[in-house]
């Protein structure tokens, strides 16, 4: 008998290549098992990063990727003009939880990896630790994460985020930025799925009492 079978363990990442043509619907595929059941909150992204280090620019490039798309489902933190780095994260994530009604968090950043995994991307439930890489104590952000593997770990960790090349990031930008995009359009098409059903009842409901104030 298996002592371990009543803990649950935690599913493992979820992981695509931006080389894969399929890589962004296959994000959103993951994303909606993950997020969908949380669309009663107020939906937050955050990206996090720096545009001062190449490879660690994949959060605000995402971020401002995404304001220039105007999201209706989703509230955008972290830009190329207004980052969410390792000196304001803790004001922000304080921030969000004032101004927003039980936030559910999905958090962006770039990460370092095995010399296979370069150019992933990673979907986990959870949060991320940011800055874990170059042994930074920060806290740790989101409901669910998105990372993108910008370079190889190990050694030297500042030195390699400064010489990543900026096409990896771009490009991993890319894929998560368009999944997201994708995902709050799935979310306006949810809305509009639910508001059709409720007019439908709604009707339903005026009729029956119509007939039944006709049949007294």
């Amino acid at each position: 008998m298996n002592g371990n079978r009543f803990f649950s363990k935690k599913p493992p990442p979820f992981r695509v290549h931006m080389d894969d043509p399929q890589a962004s619907d296959q994000l959103v595929e993951q994303l909606l098992t993950h997020v969908s059941s949380y669309r009663h909150r107020e939906l937050v992204i955050v990206c996090i990063g720096t545009d001062r280090s190449t490879g660690d620019a994949l959060g605000p490039i995402v971020g401002t990727a995404l304001t220039k798309e105007c999201l209706n489902c989703f509230h955008v933190y972290g830009t190329l003009a207004h980052p969410v780095h390792a000196v304001n994260l803790e004001e922000k994530l304080k921030l969000i939880e004032k101004k927003h009604r039980r936030p559910f968090i999905i958090a962006i950043d770039a990460c370092l990896g095995k010399l296979s995994s370069v150019g992933k991307v990673s979907l986990a439930a959870g949060p991320v630790q940011p800055g874990a890489a170059v042994n930074k104590k920060l806290p740790a952000v989101g409901d669910v994460h998105l990372t993108g593997i910008v370079n190889i770990g190990g050694m030297m960790e500042y030195f390699v985020l400064q010489n990543t090349r900026l096409h990896t990031v771009m490009q991993l930008a890319d894929t998560i930025s368009s999944s997201l995009v994708k995902l709050d359009q799935q979310f306006i098409k949810l809305t509009e799925k639910q508001r059709k059903s409720q007019t439908i009842l709604q009707s339903l409901g005026l009729s029956f009492q119509a007939n039944k104030m006709e049949s007294q």
